[in-house]
């Protein structure tokens, strides 16, 4: 029997292709993480920055401006102190000079000079807007004579504290409360001083009236003449009691709270200062500067409200933070849509890596699938020969266990078991070389899948958890299911190798449209197996072979190297792939991609039994075609040893030969065939193969059984559009005894007693 030959050019370039192409071009990595931390940082600097500045030139300007307050209130009560002085250092003049008047004058002296003394006291105090009157008062406190009134009226200031207090030589009554001025009859306040008698004594007093108003007028030409300024004058005595204020307010006060801090620097004797206080006269909080006038009893305040500071530093801040803000708003926009921008970009990014990688995985599976075809001939060849010795092997010993070979029987049931082995085996090889025949069928997963949770928990162990994941409305598949089952089972023992400390299994079956315009390996709809470990994972070398048959990591003896290369080739012979993504530490992930079926499964009825077998007719004629000769002897004393007559070619144009005679003789005598079945290999020399004499047969007579045995897939495939049996190399005698049964209990043919051709009669 001869086999498709192994061609070491093809192989040299299958394997001199490029490892490294893809459907993808390589992109450098996007470092999304330091971008995001970069832009996050921008957005907080942004932010920040513009916010300590305004901070700072904030507090500065506020800062500045209480300094420049205090300074204007410096300078604005230092003016006001200037005025005062030269005002009392005018009356206090005015005063001495009355006293000189008046020296060698006692108090009827002054009364009969009355109209000399008024004339003088008129041209003396009427040029000056301060003054109001000025005044000669008696030792009894009696008016002697005033700059208002000739002749005067009857007027005592006996009881008055001004009077009393200069009497009694108080420095403090030499400046009097604002009153009502008996003789100049207006607001005023008095400056006066004892006038002696000759011999020293209190001979009386002079005293000038002041204004407060000249005080006030001053007061509001200095501050600009606004009654909306932010400054306040007031002209005080020591002891609190204010004398003139601009501007007035309509809850006037006639003195200074006691022990406010500007009271309290009064009367420790402090001569000028800053502090900072609630106004006594309108509550606002102030920052005040006071100053003594010279040697007299009184002091100049200047009160600065800090809310017209609170006003201007609000005002000022409003325009700082719009023309600061403004930009960064901007700024902080963009920063905030590039954040956004690059989370989709990075959603993106990862959608799109794991695109890739499926597509990566797939197309390196789908090289690899290229890669494996020339080895796969090889291997295939040689599984298909040695199939034919295990053949050999498995008749003769079916022949010697029917004979009753005594004292043979352990020996027999050593080489059954080694046949076992031997068929486990090449079956594998033939997996791999994409070899062996599929028995597909319509597979609906979400009852299949469910049902082999028994199986694939004692391929797993007990350490180590399942968990299935069926999406809703999966696709139903077209599979062989012992082979998918055996795949499970490989990649289940995989992870459980991988996971000796226990872990998690996990299956998950999705439906994957592939659309044809994306020139993709796979096109059409495919159900997606992901099965999942949380396992030690792969290193990127030995991910790279994990396909590669006769590849193992596992310790001498505890692995072959066809676990997942069979998994591989399953997928591909069902027509999708298998990818496998792993990373050291992160587990590993093996994807199937199946073919979904294009109808549901259907329900099989139960196969109709024959007969009872004491009404079975005699054994069947056999046309028995196999080039092999070993495997013929061995199969044709099998089959007589079953009841059956055999008839021995070697070659499908050989049998087909047969067939022709014997179509002429029913021709001329009505004579029927002298077969009953036609049992053929299908690889073999000559013109024709299996196939082909199996078409031939059925076109000569359509009722004719017809059996096939074969250790190729793409035989198989090709036989399932004949209307035939087919059995795949190496098959079990049990199999074959029950088709010829059931063509035994078919209606019996006319058959003529026949003998058995020998095989070298039928040779051509």
């Amino acid at each position: 029997m001869t086999s498709d030959r192994f061609d070491p050019a093809e192989a040299s370039r299958l394997s001199a292709e490029p490892q490294d192409e893809a459907l993808f071009p390589v992109v450098p990595e996007q470092n999304f993480h330091v971008r995001r931390m970069t832009l996050i940082a921008l957005l907080i600097a942004a932010i920040v920055l513009p916010c300590l500045y305004v901070t700072a030139m904030a507090y500065s300007d506020f800062h500045a401006r209480v300094a420049d307050a205090t300074d204007v209130t410096l300078r604005t009560v230092r003016v006001a102190e200037e005025h005062a002085l030269k005002v009392f250092d005018m009356n206090e003049t005015l005063d001495a000079r009355i006293v000189e008047l008046t020296e060698d004058l006692d108090d009827n002296g002054i009364r009969e000079h009355e109209a000399e003394i008024h004339q003088k006291l008129r041209t003396m105090g009427g040029g000056y807007p301060q003054v109001a009157a000025v005044s000669i008062f008696g030792h009894d406190g009696s008016l002697l004579a005033s700059s208002r009134f000739y002749p005067t009226p009857a007027i005592s200031i006996a009881d008055r504290e001004d009077f009393t207090g200069i009497r009694s030589g108080k420095r403090l009554e030499e400046v009097s409360r604002v009153m009502t001025g008996h003789v100049a009859g207006e607001q005023v306040f008095n400056m006066g001083i004892a006038r002696p008698a000759a011999n020293g004594a209190f001979a009386g007093l002079v005293s000038v009236a002041l204004r407060p108003s000249y005080f006030e007028a001053f007061y509001r030409e200095l501050l600009g003449g606004n009654d909306g300024a932010p400054m306040r004058m007031s002209l005080v005595r020591t002891d609190g009691s204010i004398l003139a204020h601009y501007p007035r307010s309509p809850q006037e006060r006639s003195a200074l709270t006691q022990h406010s801090p500007v009271a309290d620097a009064m009367a420790e004797g402090r001569r000028a200062g800053v502090v900072r206080m609630q106004s006594d006269l309108d509550g606002q909080d102030v920052i005040v500067a006071f100053r003594h006038v010279g040697s007299y009893p009184v002091y100049v305040l200047c009160a600065y409200r800090t809310a017209a500071i609170w006003t201007a530093w609000y005002r000022h801040l409003r325009v700082l933070m719009l023309s600061m803000f403004t930009p960064s708003i901007a700024l902080w926009c963009v920063i905030w849509l590039s954040l956004r921008r690059l989370g989709a970009e990075e959603e993106a990014w990862e959608r799109w890596q794991a695109e890739a990688s499926m597509r990566r995985s797939i197309e390196s599976a789908y090289r690899q699938s290229r890669k494996m075809e020339a080895l796969g001939t090889l291997v295939g060849s040689v599984a298909h020969d040695f199939n034919n010795l295990l053949m050999i092997l498995s008749a003769n010993v079916q022949i010697a266990k029917r004979r009753g070979t005594s004292g043979l029987d352990r020996e027999l049931s050593a080489m059954e078991r080694a046949l076992k082995s031997g068929e486990s085996l090449t079956r594998q090889l033939l997996g791999v070389a994409r070899k062996q025949p599929l028995r597909n069928e319509t597979l609906a997963l979400e009852n299949w899948l469910p049902a082999c949770r028994d199986l694939l928990r004692a391929s797993l162990g007990a350490k180590v958890s399942l968990v299935m994941d069926i999406a809703p409305d999966i696709w139903p598949m077209r599979v062989d299911v012992a082979e998918l089952e055996l795949a499970l089972i490989n990649i289940a023992v995989n992870a459980r190798d991988a996971m000796p400390n226990g872990g998690r299994f996990t299956i998950r079956a999705t439906n994957r449209p592939f659309p044809r315009e994306d020139g993709f390996p796979l096109a059409g709809d495919f159900v997606q197996l992901s099965l999942e470990d949380t396992g030690v994972g792969m290193a990127p070398d030995i991910l790279a072979r994990a396909f590669e048959p006769l590849f193992t990591t596992k310790a001498k003896g505890m692995g072959t190297g066809l676990g997942l290369p069979q998994v591989f080739a399953f997928c591909e012979r069902s027509g999708g792939l298998a990818a496998i993504d792993s990373a050291v530490g992160a587990g590993t992930s093996v994807r199937l991609y199946l073919p979904r079926a294009a109808k549901p499964p259907q329900t099989v009825g139960p196969a109709e039994t024959c007969a009872d077998e004491a009404d079975a007719p005699p054994g069947v004629r056999i046309l028995l075609v196999e080039d092999n000769e070993e495997v013929a002897a061995g199969m044709e004393a099998l089959l007589q040893m079953m009841g059956h007559q055999v008839t021995c070619v070697f070659n499908a144009d050989a049998a087909l030969r047969l067939f022709d005679d014997a179509r002429s003789r029913q021709a001329r005598t009505g004579e029927p065939l002298p077969f009953d079945v036609v049992l053929s290999d299908i690889h073999m020399p000559g013109r024709m193969n299996g196939i082909d004499l199996a078409e031939a047969v059925l076109a000569f007579d359509p009722h004719l059984p017809v059996i096939l045995v074969t250790g190729y897939a793409e035989e198989l495939d090709r036989a399932r559009h004949v209307n035939v049996h087919v059995l795949s190399k190496p098959f079990d005698i049990a199999v074959l005894e029950g088709l010829l049964q059931g063509v035994e209990c078919e209606p019996a043919r006319a058959r003529p007693d026949a003998t058995v051709h020998s095989a070298h009669s039928a040779q051509p």
